[in-house]
C-alpha cells in the first residue's frame, strides 16, 4: 500500500518558513499544520511571530491558538492530534504540509516515535520542583546533561517543565530519556525540504524580526496576558521575548535590555535547532530562501520526489 504523501518544512527561526509555505501550499492545492509549539497558545501572537489572519486565509492553517496559556500539551496528544489532522487534510484531497521549527514535535509525527508513556509521578515531580527552586533550574538542567546529554541538548535551559519531565522518566525507568522513543517506519510518504541562510545573514533577520515585535506592541500583549490573571511563572511565559517583557512590565529590566537579552536567547535557540535538522541528513533537501528562483526550485523538487 503506497504511503500518503506529506510535505515537511523544517529550518530554523526567522529563515522565511511561513511565507514560502503558504506560497507552495497555494500552489499545490495543500493545507499546513504547525508544528511549532509556540504557536499553541491562544493570546501569544506578537512574541511567537504567529502567521496573520491575512496569511491564515490564504490557506487553511491548522494546530494553531488550540490551548490557552495555562494548560499545557504533551507531545503524544499532539502527535495525535497531528496525525488525525493529517488524515482529515488528505480525506480532501489536499496535500499536507507541516511547518516548524520544533524539531521534537516534528519528529513525533513523521518519525513513528512513540513518545514514553511513563505515568507523571507527583511525588517525584514535587521533589524535582522543590530542587529546582532551591537550587535553580541552572542546576537541575546540569544533572540532566549529566544524566543524557543527548536529551539535555535538545532542551532549552529555561524550559523547566521539560527538563523535569526528562529527570522524570530517566528515575523513574532507570534509561535515558532520549533512548526511549519507540520508532518505526514513517507512516508517510515524506518529502523533507529544509530552509536555511547564512549564519549572519539569519542573525540579522532575528535582530529585525524582535524589534518589530516590540514595534507590533509585545510588552501590551504581556501586560495583557498577566492583567488576565495569566501567572509569570507558567511554562508558557517563559518562552523567549515573554518572560523579558514580564520584566519590563514588572520594572526589573529596560525595553532595551529585553531586546538584547531575546536576541542573544534566540541566537543560542537558533543552534539548538540545527541539532535537529542537519546539513548532513541526506533525506532533507536543503534551499536558501533567498535564492531568485526559489518557489519554482521548491516545487519542481516537490513534484519529481511524490512522483519517485
Amino acid at each position: 500500500m503506497t504511503k500518503p504523501p506529506i510535505i515537511l518544512i523544517v529550518g530554523p527561526t526567522a529563515v522565511g518558513k511561513t511565507e514560502l509555505a503558504i506560497c507552495l501550499a497555494e500552489r499545490l492545492n495543500g493545507e499546513i499544520v504547525s508544528a511549532d509549539s509556540r504557536l499553541f497558545y491562544r493570546g501569544m501572537d506578537i512574541g511567537t511571530a504567529k502567521p496573520s489572519q491575512a496569511e491564515t486565509m490564504r490557506v487553511p492553517h491548522h494546530l494553531i491558538d488550540i490551548v490557552n496559556p495555562d494548560e499545557t500539551l504533551s507531545l503524544a496528544v499532539f502527535q495525535e492530534m497531528a496525525r488525525e489532522v493529517i488524515s482529515q487534510i488528505h480525506s480532501r484531497g489536499k496535500l499536507p504540509f507541516l511547518v516548524g521549527g520544533t524539531g521534537q514535535y516534528v519528529r513525533a509525527v513523521t518519525e513513528g516515535w512513540t513518545p514514553p508513556a511513563v505515568q507523571p509521578d507527583a511525588r517525584l515531580r514535587n521533589v524535582l520542583e522543590t530542587l529546582q527552586e532551591q537550587q535553580g533550574k541552572e542546576w537541575l538542567y546540569e544533572k540532566l546533561k549529566i544524566l543524557d546529554p543527548v536529551a539535555a541538548s535538545a532542551i532549552d535551559l529555561r524550559n523547566v517543565r521539560r527538563t523535569i519531565r526528562a529527570l522524570e522518566v530517566i528515575f523513574t525507568t532507570g534509561k535515558k530519556f532520549s533512548e526511549q522513543r519507540g520508532q518505526s517506519d514513517s507512516p508517510y510518504h515524506l518529502v523533507t525540504v529544509g530552509l536555511n541562510r547564512p549564519r549572519a545573514e539569519l542573525y540579522q533577520r532575528v535582530d529585525e524580526r524582535i524589534e518589530k515585535m516590540f514595534a507590533d506592541g509585545l510588552i501590551d500583549e504581556v501586560r495583557g496576558l498577566l492583567n488576565k490573571g495569566y501567572s509569570p511563572l507558567l511554562p508558557s511565559m517563559s518562552a523567549i521575548g515573554y518572560r523579558e517583557c514580564v520584566s519590563v512590565v514588572q520594572g526589573s529590566m529596560t525595553m532595551e535590555q529585553a531586546k538584547a537579552e531575546m536576541k542573544r536567547l534566540t541566537r543560542v535557540f537558533v543552534r539548538r535547532q540545527a541539532n535537529w535538522f542537519k546539513e548532513s541528513d541526506p533525506n532533507i533537501r536543503w534551499f536558501d530562501p533567498s535564492s531568485e528562483n526559489i518557489l519554482n526550485e521548491i516545487e519542481t523538487h516537490i513534484r519529481n520526489s511524490l512522483q519517485s
